[in-house]
This record gives structure tokens, sequence and C-alpha cells, in this order.
């Protein structure tokens, strides 16, 4: 399901070890690297070296790209690259639309921890803008990534959003014969204690067992063959955390639209504190335009 994988490199450690991640996902699914390194227009990068105009970040920017090709040669993973201008997230999304590329997998810290493609920057507006999905892997001293994923965590709210970002989770799932936990949060943390937040309460928690039983059932079509239920109360990113954390979870894949509708999610939303806070890679599925 992934022919085409587009790898948005600037060199950092953390770009290399989505490097290394991108490189087990196309052994796995025979597919093509595409390294991109975008030289940030929003910097003053031309100089003049011997009388001639030299673009020092388009320079960089090709030195980077050649140990990207190195490391994939050594890997024995098909590869291209490109080096182009722009201003980064919007230029990735865009080039990741315009060749139809299947993910984008980026790292959420780069290099020491402040990477042109950082968390609160690039990566995250990535996310944000993205129809395309987004495999963003936080890596931390102490973390490995896994794969192939045995083990991947769809969280749902029973909106259209989430429901979309599971068909692709379950399609990785099946292809992967992963074992699929489905999690609804009962956000126990908005709800005042007057009768009809007890109503409201309720129907929450109703709400949550209908999103997670429908998911099972949308399970079982796609061929996942197990599937563990989880309606748990409390708020959503440390449910999700602690989720992770008790049942081994490999990979989480979930939506950039909520219950919101069609809007975007915000900064600070559930989604993105998944991706800044979660030790596992988190693909983020956008419903498109």
């Amino acid at each position: 399901m992934y022919e085409d994988i587009l790898l948005p490199f600037d060199g950092s450690d953390g770009a290399a070890e989505a490097l290394h991640h991108a490189a087990e996902i196309s052994h796995w699914a025979d597919a093509t690297i595409h390294v991109l390194f975008v030289a940030d227009t929003t910097r003053d990068s031309v100089t003049v070296v011997e009388t001639e105009v030299v673009d020092a970040l388009v320079q960089e920017g090709e030195d980077i790209v050649e140990e990207a090709e190195k490391t994939l040669t050594t890997l024995g993973v098909d590869y291209d690259s490109d080096v182009v201008q722009g201003h980064p997230a919007p230029t990735i999304v865009e080039y990741a639309e315009q060749y139809e590329y299947d993910v984008i997998v980026m790292p959420t810290h780069g290099r020491e921890g402040v990477s042109r493609y950082l968390l609160g920057s690039v990566t995250e507006k990535v996310v944000r803008l993205s129809s395309i999905p987004v495999l963003t892997a936080r890596m931390q001293p102490d973390e490995q990534l896994v794969f192939p994923y045995e083990t991947v965590l769809l969280p749902t709210d029973g909106s259209a959003g989430a429901s979309h970002a599971a068909e692709h989770g379950l399609s990785l799932a099946a292809a992967l014969d992963a074992t699929v936990h489905v999690l609804s949060v009962v956000d126990d943390t908005s709800l005042g204690l007057d009768v009809r937040s007890t109503i409201s309460g309720r129907e929450r928690e109703q709400a949550a067992t209908d999103a997670v039983d429908d998911l099972v059932s949308e399970a079982e079509t796609h061929g996942v063959s197990n599937s563990v239920r989880h309606v748990e109360h409390g708020s959503p990113i440390e449910v999700i955390l602690d989720t992770i954390d008790s049942n081994d979870i490999h990979a989480v894949v979930m939506g950039t639209t909520g219950r919101r509708g069609s809007d975007r999610i915000l900064l600070g939303s559930v989604a993105e504190k998944t991706v800044r806070s979660a030790p596992v890679p988190v693909i983020t599925v956008g419903q498109g335009e």
C-alpha cells in the first residue's frame, strides 16, 4: 500500500532514524523512497564565492541528499532525490500531492533537537496541512522503532475523520497481519457535576462504545483477524499514551479531523499532542479537500 514514500530529509539524527525506518517499510512494501530537501527561501542563503552567486542552502541540501543516497544504497533500497526551494511545510505538502506519494515520513526531532523539521515548525505544519498520510517518529535515546508493526492502535470518536483514518489503519494492519486495538475515550475532564452532565456522560459512553463496535466490525471486513476493544475514561491524550504503554503498541493511526467536522485540527489537539508525545510512530490521516 506504500509504493512511493516521500522522505523530507535534513541530515539530522532524527531524520537518519526516520530514513532507516522508511527503508524497512520500503523493503516490506517493495517501495521507492523519494528523498527531498527543501532549501528554505525564508532564510537569507545567497552568497558570492569567487564572483559566482551561490545559494548555500541549495548546496548544503545537495550534500545532505548525497549522504542519504549513500545510506539507501547500502540498505539496498530503490530511491530518487530532489532539492527544491520554497517554504518548507507547504512545499513538502504540495510536492507530495503533486506526485501523488502514498505516505510522508518525518521525524519529530532533528539536529540536536532544533531541526528545520522540528515539531512545532515544519513537521507539525505538514501534519496539519497534508491530505496524504504522514508518518511521524519521535526518537528519544531510550526508544526504538519497531517494524513490522505487530500491534496498531486506532483511536476513534466515531467521526467521519476518525473513520477515514481507520480505513487506512485497517488496510495497513491487514497487510501486516497485525493486531488492532480500537480505542474510544470518554473525556470526563469536560463534564461537570450536575444532572445534565450525568446524562451527557451516559450519552458519551454509549457513543464511545458504538464507535468502537463499528470499527471492530469494519476490521473484520478488512480481514483483520485479531482486534481488541478499549472504552476508557479520562483525558484523551493520557489514555492514548497509557494504552500504548500497557499494550505494547507499535504504531498509532489516527485522523486529523474529529467531531468539529471539516475543520483542521488546531495546535494542541489530541492528534498533534499524540504526534508530539507518543513513543511510537504515529500515522496521521487527513480527509483531503
